[in-house]
């Protein structure tokens, strides 16, 4: 994801150590954003459940079949969803990793897929990556090479009846 520059209908709601929510004033649409540098593999900072669901809703991640967590840090939570993503979500690891070299003022994302299987809420995307996806279902709902693309959790990897692989 590009940088976007605070000034431009922008406003930073609040700060946090490694990063910040930002609300487009356009749209009024949450967004979280580096406040520091980071290396791709790199581990920006660990998480937990803070609630643990049978279900799925708006702000949950998968981890098997019948389990969503809400995460902690909360900020989290705003992470969005790009087809060409720079964050992972490692729910087995509970790590949240940098995929790409990232920038203070960048916009942290996340492919949806890699950790949800079949989305309570479709959306169609509007990420404007290359070869974006335009309507994210989940991960059962894309074909082996779509997904062979992008780093996948151990759950989706094990839906998809693949190896766990040091690259998930």
């Amino acid at each position: 994801m590009r940088s976007v520059p605070a000034t431009t209908s922008f406003k930073k709601l609040q700060a946090f150590p490694l990063a910040e929510v930002w609300q487009n004033a356009l749209t009024g649409e949450h967004s979280l954003h580096a406040a520091h540098s980071f290396t791709p593999n790199q581990v920006i900072c660990s998480f937990a459940a803070a609630t643990t669901l049978s279900h799925p809703t708006y702000l949950t991640v998968q981890t098997t079949p019948h389990t969503h967590i809400t995460l902690s840090p909360f900020y989290l939570q705003y992470v969005n969803h790009s087809c060409a993503p720079n964050v992972f979500f490692d729910t087995a690891r509970m790590e949240f990793i940098a995929l790409k070299a990232i920038q203070p003022g960048d916009e942290l994302t996340f492919f949806y897929p890699s950790t949800e299987w079949d989305m309570q809420q479709p959306f169609t995307c509007h990420c404007g990556a290359r070869n974006c996806l335009k309507v994210i279902k989940g991960a059962a709902h894309l074909s082996p090479v779509q997904l062979k693309k992008y780093r996948l959790s151990k759950f989706i990897l094990e839906q998809l009846k693949l190896p766990f692989s040091k690259k998930s």
